[in-house]
């Protein structure tokens, strides 16, 4: 896997960032990257662009940054005065690690900068910011109503057959149920489309339509697939089969993924034509031959 992460290296910064709108695995690589730039360093200068959050510039500029955590999708800086920056980047947020005072050459508009002797980190497009009291961090409206973190090495597969068979969620189709944050957190459009192919479930499926060994393997793929793709950065796909598919002159975005965004092509277990289908209000990939009604 490491080699895999090495080799690829070159295509991985742009396919995740540009490609796909962040899910759990992305925003906890972005996470790491904002830390490793301003955690534990004194802050310089610190920049909101709403009005409202620029009282906040001054006190938080005069204190250290002790943390920077994720909740599913969502971002925590949290500092030593009491305070946490809280974000959620939706569709086009992206944050930028660039040189101290650097900025990217980008037509993005600039929603927060942290800048310190070393480095910036800067979050463009992002419209979902807040300043948060350590108090308000638990109920806050997205962060309290968080089912558990597929990330997190704390959630278990019995945690998700447990959730899969409470009556808040057994009676949900898994097209809708995969990408409610109440249900777990971090997973996405991509990550939904791709735990559906690989349990072998259609959509359309309930979880109190599912035997007990498709509640294992679905639940398995709720924990294993956004965790490869944490450490892969963004491949869904057996990895040797991306490696192989790369090798043969594929992109890094036709080789990541089993199935989606990959309408029309072959699926990669039986050659069947991938289809699209919307649930949600969101597109979803699958194979009909590989994943049949319940």
């Amino acid at each position: 896997m490491a080699g895999l992460r090495g080799k690829l290296s070159r295509y991985l910064f742009f396919s995740c960032q540009h490609r796909t709108m962040p899910e759990g695995p992305e925003i906890r690589r972005a996470a790491e990257q904002v830390a490793a730039a301003v955690a534990g360093r004194e802050v310089r200068q610190l920049y909101f662009a709403f009005d409202h959050l620029k009282r906040y510039e001054s006190l938080l500029a005069e204190s250290a940054i002790r943390a920077v955590e994720t909740y599913g999708k969502a971002m925590l800086i949290r500092f030593s005065c009491g305070l946490s920056i809280y974000s959620h980047n939706q569709l086009y947020g992206r944050w930028y690690i660039c040189k101290a005072g650097g900025r990217p050459r980008t037509r993005r508009q600039l929603r927060l900068a942290i800048d310190n002797s070393e480095c910036s980190a800067l979050l463009y497009s992002a419209s979902d910011i807040a300043v948060l009291r350590d108090d308000e961090i638990a109920v806050h409206p997205f962060i309290g109503k968080l089912g558990p973190d597929v990330l997190s090495p704390q959630t278990s597969e019995a945690m998700i057959i447990e959730r899969l068979r409470d009556k808040r969620f057994r009676n949900r189709q898994l097209g809708g149920l995969l990408t409610a944050q109440s249900f777990v957190a971090g997973l996405g459009n991509y990550l939904r489309s791709e735990i559906l192919f690989v349990s072998g479930l259609s959509p359309a499926c309930q979880p109190k339509q599912l035997d007990e060994r498709q509640l294992e393997q679905l639940a398995t793929a709720i924990l294993v697939l956004p965790r490869q793709s944490y450490e892969t950065d963004g491949i869904t796909n057996e990895p040797h089969n991306a490696r192989r598919l790369i090798q043969q002159g594929a992109s890094f975005e036709e080789a990541r993924f089993w199935v989606f965004r990959r309408e029309s092509r072959p699926c990669y277990r039986c050659g069947t034509p991938i289809v699209r289908v919307r649930r949600g209000g969101q597109p979803v990939y699958l194979c009909p031959h590989c994943q049949r009604n319940c």
